[in-house]
């Protein structure tokens, strides 16, 4: 199908106040807006704020106000249930979230039946899409398969005849991630020497640390959350190895440097191309930096989740759900992450992930 423009009208400079429309639709968003991985769920709401506010800014949507509402599903799966019927009792037009996989997993069935579009950020589970609950539900950003690809290959060639270990803390974005490290690295013939777990939301790694020295590890896969993985990079320096880490998307917080502190250096990290370097979002990355925000992780995906539905809302004449997923299937939309469209799953196509490492407490471009 001929794939169709839409461009979005999103204020990124100064506008003129609009004055509120009679009617206000309301959006959400929901993630872990409090407990261990509350810095994404900020980074989201940041995200979601700042779009609504250009989007009334410069006349809303179809001429009528947004509001928003935030849900905390802490990255679980019950409470993602939850929240997401009680978005659905809010007859929300757009929920840009959730965040984790399976939190985005478990609330895209209510949305699905409530016929509300949901555009996650970060839900990189395969599954996601490849079992999709229905033709509103799309993601933003990469799937752990072409993730994990990503980081195998990586492993492959920087650490070719060396000894590489994977691990992971057994949830599901981890489990999976690193499942899918292995099968990359299986491809090209390369099979880890040392495999196991460890529990998410420990403290001390140092008995890790001391059985990856002893299995003389060169380099390590860390499937897991950026706290954590922090402070595994810690433990291994602290047993005096210069092991190097790998890690997913998750890293890219500053979590993950807080928690590893110097020993964070050399840190490898799959993430697609930085959207606050492209310049589509230039405007938008100083707006964000002047009111005091960085926008890293998820700030700019949430940005563009409430972006690319404004414009297909607007291309379709109505927030109604199916309308809406009908030209967001169809569409090719300009956006701060660049001009996107989707496939036939709700999968974006974006370019694929590269690879960043940690220096001096930023993650700079290293290459693909």
């Amino acid at each position: 199908m001929r794939l169709l423009s839409y461009p979005v009208a999103l204020a990124l400079a100064a506008f003129t106040s609009a004055a509120p429309s009679s009617a206000e639709i309301v959006i959400g968003t929901a993630g872990p807006m409090t407990g261990t991985f509350a810095i994404f769920g900020e980074q989201m709401r940041k995200g979601a704020e700042q779009a609504i506010a250009d989007l009334n800014a410069s006349g809303g949507v179809l001429g009528q106000q947004l509001t928003l509402t935030v849900g905390d599903d802490l990255c679980d799966r019950k409470q993602a249930d939850a929240i997401a019927n009680q978005m659905a009792g809010r007859k929300i037009a757009l929920m840009a979230g959730h965040l984790c996989s399976g939190a985005s997993i478990a609330a895209a069935t209510v949305y699905a039946e409530a016929g509300i579009i949901e555009i996650s950020p970060g839900a990189t589970n395969p599954k996601f899409t490849d079992e999709r609950a229905g033709p509103g539900i799309f993601r933003l950003t990469g799937r752990d398969d072409r993730q994990g690809a990503a980081a195998g290959d990586f492993m492959a060639s920087q650490f070719k005849s060396k000894r590489v270990a994977i691990v992971h803390d057994e949830g599901v974005y981890g489990k999976t991630l690193a499942d899918d490290v292995e099968k990359a690295l299986a491809n090209v013939g390369v099979k880890p020497v040392f495999t196991d777990t460890y529990e998410s939301g420990g403290k001390e790694y140092g008995a890790l640390a001391a059985r990856l020295k002893d299995a003389r590890i060169d380099a390590i896969f860390v499937g897991g959350m950026p706290t954590e993985a922090g402070l595994i990079a810690r433990a291994l320096r602290d047993a005096g190895t210069q092991t190097a880490l790998v890690g997913g998307d998750a890293l890219i917080a500053d979590d993950f440097w807080q928690a590893a502190g110097n020993a964070g250096e050399g840190t490898f990290v799959t993430y697609p191309p930085d959207p606050a370097r492209s310049p589509e979002a230039g405007q938008l990355v100083a707006k964000f930096r002047a009111g005091g925000t960085e926008p890293e992780g998820f700030v700019l995906p949430t940005y563009a989740a409430v972006q690319v539905w404004a414009a297909a809302a607007a291309a379709a004449g109505s927030v109604d759900g199916p309308a809406v997923a009908a030209k967001l299937a169809e569409g090719n939309f300009d956006t701060v992450l660049g001009k996107i469209s989707f496939d036939e799953k709700g999968d974006v196509k974006l370019p694929a992930f590269v690879i960043y490492e940690w220096k001096a407490g930023r993650y700079d471009y290293v290459g693909n």
